[in-house]
């Protein structure tokens, strides 16, 4: 049950309005690449102990995009950040039952040469097997993957995912971690190389402890969002 809704002098109803990240990783988890989401523990009700998503209050006088990134540099370092995009707007009146609360959610994307100091509290967790979750951020992080999945079928947001150089091996893993369904290595670099996406850098990589030829090292063409084909999607093999 939420309190009575505080008015101004013309009876327009006066709201809450809180700013939350969704920001995805592909990591190693016992051994394999998956999609993890940074999450939280909260301290305090409504909620206290379940994990959530970086989030809080936007500020009198502040924009969206900076109270987001506020209250993610309390969590991990933005710098580290390479793609943040707005994903939509909540507004059920339930969400938050404290008080009435109206929420804009945030995908954000970290790239696996990254590793940022996390507070005691925070943790990455696979988007797979997540724990419950507080308020409705289990349909924010459903919503950012599905974003995300969608986006690297029609534009190069790869980029945000990958170290400055990579493998197509390397480059393939991140892949099927974030799309949750294998893709040929082949194919993928046949895919992206077409659209442009992907420049050989002219570097080879170290052999491997099990021999083996060096692996030619590519770069993404671009390190900022663009479409590269409105209608393509990267569908699983077979």
């Amino acid at each position: 049950m939420t309190r009575d809704q505080i008015r101004d002098a013309d009876g327009v109803a006066l709201y809450r309005h809180e700013a939350i990240a969704a920001v995805l990783q592909v990591r190693r988890v016992d051994d394999v690449e998956r999609l993890t989401v940074l999450l939280s523990r909260r301290r305090d009700e409504p909620f206290a102990g379940l994990f959530a998503l970086p989030s809080g209050a936007v500020e009198t006088g502040e924009a969206l995009d900076a109270a987001v990134l506020r209250h993610l540099a309390a969590k991990v370092d933005v710098s580290g950040v390479t793609h943040l995009e707005q994903l939509g707007t909540r507004s059920d009146p339930g969400r938050d039952p404290a008080q009435r609360t109206i929420a804009t959610s945030y995908l954000g994307l970290v790239p696996t040469s990254s590793d940022p100091a996390l507070p005691e509290r925070a943790r990455w967790e696979p988007v797979d097997a997540l724990p419950a979750l507080a308020f409705d951020h289990g349909i924010v992080v459903a919503e950012a993957v599905e974003r995300l999945r969608a986006k690297l079928s029609y534009t190069n947001l790869g980029f945000a995912l990958m170290p400055t150089e990579f493998t197509i091996a390397e480059l393939r893993e991140v892949y099927v971690a974030a799309l949750g369904h294998d893709v040929a290595p082949t194919n993928l670099q046949r895919v992206l190389t077409r659209r442009g996406q992907l420049v050989p850098t002219g570097e080879l990589s170290r052999a491997g402890t099990r021999g083996g030829r060096p692996a030619r090292r590519f770069r993404f063409a671009e390190a900022s969002l663009i479409v590269t084909d409105p209608f393509a999607v990267l569908r699983p093999e077979g």
